[in-house]
Formats: C-alpha cells, structure tokens, sequence
C-alpha cells in the first residue's frame, strides 16, 4: 500500500470536498480519512486528508496535476506527504534529563514514528544518557560571545543530516532567528504554563508562593517571539494546599514529559496546520 496524506487551507467556497475527494478516486486512491473545518470569522476552509493506493504513484506527476487542477483554481495552501522513511528529529537538550528520557523510551520502543540521529546540548551531563540509547551526542557550549558560532555549527549538524524537525526537550537557551527561519514550524518547545505570570528560573517555588490550584504544561513552535509561537498541545493537574514545591515539580515535569510527547506525535503524523501564528489540531 502507498499512502498520501494532504493538508489544505484556502479561502472557503462550495465544492472543495467533492473536487479534492475526486480528484483522489480518479487516481485510484482510496480515502481512507478525511476531516475539515471551516473558520467561519475568516473564511478559510482546512482539511485534512489520507489516501491509499493499491501501487505506488509516480509522486510528482501527481502532485503537478493536484496543483494545476485544484490547487490553483481554489486558491489553495497545500502540503503533501508520502509515508516512507521516518521523520529525522534532532533533540536539543542542557540539564534537565525528564524529557530527554521520555522521548527515547518511546522513540525505542517504537511508539515515535521517528529517526532520532542526534543530540546536541550546551552542557556535557546527558552524553551518558544518549551512549546508553547508542544516540551521536554532540556537546556544543553556548556562551554570548559563541553563541552565533555554536549556532552555526547546529546548523552544519541539522543540514548534514537532513533533519525534518528540532525538538527542544528543555533547551535552556533562547533560539536564534537564523534557525527558525530554517525550520519554520518545525521547532518545537515545551514549557511551564507559568508564563509570563511566573516566568524565570524557579517558576515552581514562585508559584508555590502564590498558592496556585492549577499548573500546567504547553507545547508549541518557536517564533522569533519568545514562548509566542503557535500552540500544539497543553494540559493541566489541580493543585492543593497539601502540595510542597517537591511535589509542584515533580508534578510539572510529568506533565512536560506528557504533552511534549502528544505534541511530537501530532507533528509526526502530520497533523498540525499552522495559519496565523494559531494551529488547527486535527484528530
């Protein structure tokens, strides 16, 4: 089976569906999911959709007959995928380990549809963590008089590699315009919920001071406006009076480890549309 999964956004007008769905069945595709919504404020129209072929399709005449019979006509946005290899992620890390952990014990257990060829951080502490995975681990400091060599040098790394998406598992620095321009809509973060209400190095103890009954945790991608780019996924866990900062981290770093891990996953699959610095999550 050859599989082809499609996301559009274009202005919104009769007949997409019915166009795009026969469009696929002319070519012997059979739809396998199909999903839209329709942003009644703007008058745009998303879709998400999955085809499969019996036989393998010859990818860029299809996609050249897609664009000049449909695409073109309604105005579209559109991006197509095949399935094939998996989606190469670099991880980037500094101290904090949880993440790290967590994306491997699912990228090895086979839960990431992923390739995973490295990781960099800006501190040696979790070269052992990436020896034991049999990860590349690359230590590369980061300093403000460096900081515009090192990125280039992460940049040498993700080209090499070709690298489809950069994970920052609690990358304690801050990400340059260079590589988001790079890598728009493929850097993805994850953070307290704290900000900005409790931004800086001890949100926890600073929300503990404040009595908080909910924290939470909020994955997105990295703009050039600090922790304001497009939102993937997010959850929460109540909190009681009973709870010591302890219990407040610990409790925050499971649920880092919990949405950064939904978040990957909506990317993998692509199920993720970004318009207008807000996503459209598709199930």
């Amino acid at each position: 089976m050859f599989k082809i999964t499609l996301l559009i956004h274009c202005p919104d007008t009769s007949g997409i569906i019915s166009k795009v769905t026969t469009f696929f069945h002319n070519h012997k595709g059979n739809i396998i999911y199909i999903d839209q919504y329709v942003d009644t404020e703007n008058k745009i129209f998303f879709m998400r959709l999955e085809s499969e072929f019996r036989s393998k399709i010859e990818i860029a005449s299809f996609k050249k007959a897609f664009s000049e019979e449909i695409a073109m006509p309604y105005q579209m946005s559109w991006q197509m995928y095949t399935a094939g290899n998996p989606i190469k992620m670099a991880v980037f890390v500094s101290k904090y380990d949880h993440c790290l952990y967590d994306i491997l014990s699912r990228y090895k257990s086979g839960e990431l549809n992923v390739e995973i060829p490295f990781i960099v951080s800006n501190h040696p502490d979790l070269k052992p963590i990436a020896d034991s995975f049999g990860i590349g681990f690359h230590h590369i400091p980061v300093t403000k008089e460096n900081k515009e060599e090192a990125e280039e040098q992460q940049l040498d790394l993700l080209q090499k590699e070709k690298i489809d998406v950069v994970i920052l598992a609690r990358y304690m620095q801050i990400v340059s315009g260079k590589l988001i321009q790079r890598f728009p809509n493929r850097i993805i973060n994850i953070h307290h919920s704290f900000l900005p209400a409790f931004a800086g190095a001890r949100p926890y103890h600073s929300a503990y001071k404040r009595g908080v009954k909910i924290i939470g945790a909020t994955c997105h991608y990295v703009t050039e406006e600090l922790d304001a780019g497009p939102i993937i996924e997010q959850d929460i866990s109540r909190i009681s009076h009973s709870h010591s900062i302890r219990d407040l981290i610990l409790k925050g770093r499971d649920l880092e480890k919990i949405v950064l891990a939904r978040g990957i996953k909506l990317h993998v699959e692509r199920k993720t549309l970004v318009y207008n610095n807000k996503t459209i999550i598709f199930t």
